[in-house]
């Protein structure tokens, strides 16, 4: 009789899940890090001429734009808006942050339509699939279309996250209060690498914003490794469970599909992964459309913990900025919930979409391809050049 395998380890070589959460610990450590690498970065880099680098995206359909395609290549919502973050921290206005993480929003949904593709070969089985992908995407765009104009006009969400903002920053003193704790904690390793930095650039001889840009560099590509793997090791960890949440909350309400949607979205750090579990589900006819729509509401919303946690890394009057963008990024998910689910006319708009798109790309399937192209690579491409 063969021992049994220890319970932390569910195969042979496999890490044991205490193991796993340590290492998703360090990680996390890493992300915080990385926040405050780029922050201090980008002030070294640019100094006082901070904001003049942002005149490129001072026009907010530019900055949905580049939210938009950065987030369509990278496929990791999560990492951009950290970016966003650390890029306020180090001087960014939030003004031009909020349409990025708007861009953001519609990028991360790219994702689900590729994987709705594996289907191409069965015809019906690829019109569910397709509807179920791209009731997301079009949820997103009517939140864009609705939100953008109302923040252009009188700038209400960034307003309502300042003063979210505000309730855990000491406005006299733009101190994080009680997350003051996490500066101690990331200084020392991020000023390690400011020191490395500057040590290079002395002894090379390079101009003195080089420091600054290799630190805004090192931090980006921490985040990148820090989400990446947090996500792999969520996922080994929590998709079973994931996958248990799902099937007994689908198709129970709208209500409880959104709170799934939320929670299993925080539990594998990645709303990407989370829609993306739908589709397959959906192409086999195990749920309708009509059943994934509140779900994925719900990972809109749960993929904010990544951008709010990580500006729990910054302090000080940046940390106000940092928080006040991230808190735009869950104020927006919500109210498109809220008022996209909330009123039935607005509601119905997704769901025709995706569907009237779907049965055309069933039957044809350069549809579908054209439709992936415009909305995530030609149409921002042309709206950069057209607003320029």
């Amino acid at each position: 009789m063969t021992a049994s395998s220890p319970p932390s380890a569910s195969k042979s070589g496999a890490l044991p899940d205490w193991l796993k959460w340590l290492a998703i610990a360090g990680l996390v450590y890493l992300l915080l890090v990385a926040v405050t690498m780029i922050g201090s970065g980008f002030k070294a880099a640019a100094g006082d001429q901070a904001r003049t680098l942002f005149d490129f995206a001072s026009n907010p359909f530019a900055g949905l734009v580049i939210g938009t395609m950065a987030t369509a290549l990278i496929q990791s919502s999560s990492t951009v808006t950290s970016i966003i973050v650390g890029l306020v921290a180090g001087g960014m206005p939030v003004s031009i942050a909020v349409p990025m993480v708007m861009g953001a929003n519609i990028g991360t949904s790219i994702t689900n339509t590729l994987v709705s593709l594996g289907h191409v070969k069965d015809k019906e089985e690829f019109r569910r699939a397709f509807s179920a992908a791209t009731v997301h995407d079009f949820f997103n765009l009517l939140s864009v279309v609705i939100f953008l104009p109302l923040e252009i006009m009188f700038g209400f969400l960034e307003k309502i996250g300042g003063w979210m903002a505000s309730l855990f920053v000491n406005a006299d003193s733009m101190s994080m209060g009680g997350l003051n704790f996490i500066k101690p904690l990331t200084k020392p390793l991020a000023n390690a690498f400011a020191d490395v930095f500057t040590a290079l650039q002395n002894g090379l001889g390079l101009p003195e914003w080089t420091s600054g840009a290799l630190l805004i560099l090192a931090g980006i590509g921490l985040i990148f490794f820090a989400v990446t793997y947090i996500g792999r090791l969520m996922k080994t960890l929590m998709v079973g469970k994931a996958r248990e949440i799902l099937h007994s909350t689908i198709g129970r309400g709208p209500i409880s599909g959104i709170f799934s949607g939320t929670l299993i979205t925080v539990l594998v750090q990645s709303s990407s992964t989370t829609t993306s579990l739908m589709v397959p589900l959906a192409g086999s006819g195990v749920f309708r459309v009509k059943d994934i729509y509140p779900f994925t509401l719900g990972a809109n919303i749960g993929t904010c913990i990544t951008a709010l946690l990580a500006a729990t890394a910054v302090s000080g009057e940046a940390g106000y900025f940092a928080l006040q963008i991230a808190l735009v990024h869950l104020v927006y998910n919500v109210l498109g919930v809220v008022l996209i689910y909330g009123v039935p006319f607005l509601r119905r708009i997704p769901l025709v979409l995706c569907e009237g798109l779907a049965k055309l790309s069933a039957e044809r399937k350069v549809y579908g391809l054209g439709y992936i192209l415009a909305v995530f690579f030609v149409v921002p491409g042309g709206l950069i050049v057209f607003t320029q």
